[in-house]
């Protein structure tokens, strides 16, 4: 593994694609606070589809990134966890969480005081 960055990385663009889908890093953050059912992730969700909500969890489990498990009692439960794999991305949950309290509120702040003519004219 290189620390070094080029202009692109395969490997990169895929892993931004696959966590930077919309939803995602929503459901990951909850699933690394513990929340583990279906309905329990939508809920700390909000505005999140259960439609979505299913495409997402599905994605991340092809990815090896969540696991879902079926407990055969009546009724039948179902939990999703983080595999090993999905809990190596805390530290990049944690850093996006940081980066958004620094600067997200001012980015916003800063966009509310520009004009609203953004066609570049000036």
């Amino acid at each position: 593994m290189t620390n070094e960055l080029t202009s692109f990385c395969p490997d990169y663009h895929r892993a931004v694609e696959l966590i930077g889908r919309r939803w995602t890093g929503a459901i990951l953050r909850a699933l690394l606070t513990d929340v583990k059912r279906f309905n329990d992730l939508a809920a700390a969700v909000p505005g999140l589809s259960d439609r979505m909500l299913a495409e997402r969890l599905k994605e991340l489990e092809t990815e090896g990134v969540v696991v879902r498990n079926v407990f055969p009692e009546t009724p039948v439960r179902v939990e999703y966890r983080l595999t090993e794999k999905g809990l190596a991305l805390e530290s990049v949950v944690r850093a996006v969480a940081g980066w958004a309290e620094s600067w997200a509120v001012e980015g916003s702040k800063r966009a509310a005081k520009q004009p609203a003519d953004i066609s570049g004219d000036q």
